[in-house]
């Protein structure tokens, strides 16, 4: 009966010795299998090229953004001021055709205005509270380009005092499109390069093996020039505003791997 017992044993450490060594080689295959797939083919030849597109678009959204600062001895004198002359300026500008839709606030803020001075006594440099200061900016974004001079001069005669921003620009959909067509232009520009560049080595492309986009770039256009002027109580005199758009360069790049074999 032990004589039995220790047969048994000794037949079942040798058949878990045999499956630990069988599991053993099936990893050691599996691994070494992994490693040879993930190791580049040493026949593989690639080229890299960067093809570019680029195109000259007309703008089809005006953006302008202007604002209203006042000050007062209160912030709430500040804010009744700045609030009625505000809506002159939206009032006047809904009068040509500006909709609700096409007017947003882009900033508001409430700040207090300090003085400095210097203590004849202490000589010390103390700051004193003299009112408070609101700013009100709004930005219209619209597709009637033409209206630019007259939003402008409409915002300036009602009381806009600061005009931060005009600029002629794409919008979201037509800049889609776009971005569309010359993608397929630079991809197109990249294969056309690699193939002059191929052609007196007698190789030719065989495959795609990466491709990446860069970000699409949009240069802004220059501020135009205003015809307008400060006076002493900071209302803008306005003279026509003379306001053009220009067209707008478009550009994107594509670098494009390909793999090549000889003719």
């Amino acid at each position: 009966m032990k004589m039995t017992t220790s047969k048994t044993l000794a037949i079942g450490a040798i058949l878990a010795a045999v499956m630990i060594a069988s599991t053993s080689s099936l990893y050691l295959e599996h691994n070494t299998a992994s490693a040879q797939q993930s190791l580049p083919s040493e026949s593989e030849r690639l080229i890299s090229v960067t093809g570019t597109a680029t195109t000259s678009v007309d703008p089809d959204l005006l953006v302008i953004t202007f604002g209203v600062e006042t000050q007062n001895a209160t912030a709430k004198q500040a804010l009744d001021t700045n609030s009625e002359t505000m809506s002159d300026i939206v009032k006047a500008i809904k009068s040509i055709k500006i909709a609700d839709d096409e007017i947003s606030t882009s900033r508001f803020n409430i700040s207090p205005v300090y003085e400095g001075y210097e203590e004849p006594l202490t000589k010390r440099w103390k700051q004193e509270l003299v009112g408070y200061q609101v700013t009100n900016t709004i930005t219209v974004e619209t597709s009637k380009l033409d209206l630019a001079a007259d939003i402008i001069d409409r915002a300036v005669t009602s009381g806009a005092n600061r005009v931060d921003n005009v600029s002629f620009t794409l919008s979201p959909e037509k800049y889609e499109k776009i971005k569309d067509e010359l993608i397929e232009k630079a991809v197109s520009n990249a294969k056309t390069k690699a193939e002059n560049a191929l052609a007196p080595l007698d190789y030719s492309i065989t495959g795609v093996k990466e491709i990446s986009l860069s970000e699409f770039g949009m240069p802004s256009p220059p501020m135009p020039m205003y015809n307008m002027a400060f006076d002493e109580g900071f209302a803008m005199k306005s003279s026509g505003t003379p306001v053009f758009s220009s067209d707008q360069d478009v550009s994107t790049t594509a670098n494009v791997i390909f793999t090549i074999g000889s003719n």
